[in-house]
């Protein structure tokens, strides 16, 4: 059974409800005062609370997707070999992701895909798809689980040699691609909004901050360390433009994220404003720092000082030159810790870079919040995407 199966949740939980009945039925057995008795005590509490705790932590791995396969929860990851880059031109309304074991990006079966809401289901060039793939990272040396969401005018004839315009959405930490999907209801979304003509067609995909489980890399290129910064501004784009019909200019290409993502999206806007100019942070937050989740980001030395300096969205408006860019941050007056630097951020903001901001009343660093928000997130940044951006030459018949 896969780790993030419905069947092993249940299976795990109803041996957790036989545990609790078998240790209720042998207690008076064990009541004795003796030693044989005292260790039966003690075991029959440990393997009841184990299993229960066993099967709360399934079904939490199962709802928000912090580890996908058994493999990933014990460390078993794939790394990325060195030449496994092949450009694949993707000609024709249906093109299909390259599925050479070689590709950067491979389709990886279901990953949880069916137990999501709102996934469009039904003919492709009506509803659109959502594929499960994995990003290999040609420089980073890394792989990222990935959902593409494809709107159904990607499958339909008038627009097949169209390059569509691109979102990259960042889940918090922990979390995931699940997390964006389901709980932040990312694709039921963006159907509804094309389907009320609020949002142009683009190509959406869903994955996470981190590019080494279960450490939280933060987007951060760290020194002798996982190149996070690296995966998501050179290799997810090239990777993307190998297998869809992405635009080619980064007028057509945005990220988005809440919580660390959105803190992640505003990084990499700002540190990489010629391949994300549009950012869209919710909840996020304007610097990086070293917890216990991210090790040492930076370095040491003077060297580490710098590079933190560097990760200071503040410090960077106020040192050096101002990206063009246009962010949009969310927050919330009462119940969001980052409301205070989030004003602090607006009024630092100076041309050409742009800001809008969505702030609510009250809020919380939670789903509840960031689903009112996401609709007009991906409105705002779809006003601000090129599409078409450009076209792609049909093969010519022979």
């Amino acid at each position: 059974m896969g780790l993030t199966s419905r069947s092993l949740v249940y299976t795990v939980g109803f041996a957790a409800v036989l545990c609790v009945a078998l240790m209720v039925w042998v207690w008076p057995r064990l009541a004795r005062r003796n030693l044989l008795s005292v260790f039966g005590r003690l075991g029959a509490i440990l393997l009841t609370q184990l299993m229960i705790i066993t099967t709360v932590l399934l079904a939490v791995n199962s709802s928000l997707g912090f580890f996908g396969t058994w493999d990933q929860l014990l460390g078993r990851v794939d790394k990325a070999p060195v030449n496994v880059y092949e450009q694949v031109p993707a000609n024709g309304p249906a093109a299909m992701v390259q599925e050479s074991k070689d590709g950067l990006v491979q389709p990886t079966g279901d990953e949880g895909l069916s137990h999501v809401g709102g996934i469009p289901r039904g003919p492709e060039d009506r509803t659109g798809r959502v594929d499960s793939v994995r990003i290999v990272g040609r420089r980073s040396q890394a792989i990222n689980p990935a959902y593409v969401y494809l709107p159904p005018q990607y499958f339909q004839p008038q627009y097949r040699r169209a390059r569509f315009p691109v979102m990259v959405v960042i889940s918090g930490y922990p979390g995931g691609r699940k997390s964006v999907a389901q709980h932040l209801k990312v694709p039921e979304t963006a159907a509804k909004l094309l389907a009320d003509h609020k949002m142009q067609p683009t190509i959406v995909v869903m994955l996470s901050p981190t590019i080494a489980q279960p450490r939280d890399t933060e987007c951060v290129d760290v020194p002798g360390g996982p190149q996070a910064e690296t995966f998501f501004t050179k290799d997810l784009p090239e990777a993307l433009r190998s297998a869809y019909r992405v635009g080619h200019d980064a007028t057509a290409w945005g990220v988005m994220g809440y919580s660390s993502g959105g803190t992640c999206s505003l990084e990499l806007a700002m540190r990489a404003p010629e391949v994300y100019p549009v950012a869209a942070s919710l909840s996020g937050d304007y610097k990086l720092d070293n917890d216990i989740a991210t090790g040492n980001l930076f370095g040491s030395g003077e060297q580490g000082k710098q590079n933190k300096r560097e990760h200071d969205l503040m410090w960077r408006l106020e040192n050096k030159p101002v990206p063009r860019v246009s962010v949009l941050v969310t927050t919330s007056r009462r119940g969001e810790k980052n409301y205070d630097a989030t004003e602090k951020f607006l009024k630092a903001v100076k041309g050409p870079m742009k800001a809008a901001t969505i702030i609510l009343p009250e809020g919380s660093h939670h789903f509840t919040t960031w689903r009112r928000e996401i609709a007009p997130v991906m409105q705002w940044t779809s006003e601000q995407l090129t599409f078409p951006q450009d076209v792609q030459d049909l093969p010519k018949k022979k």
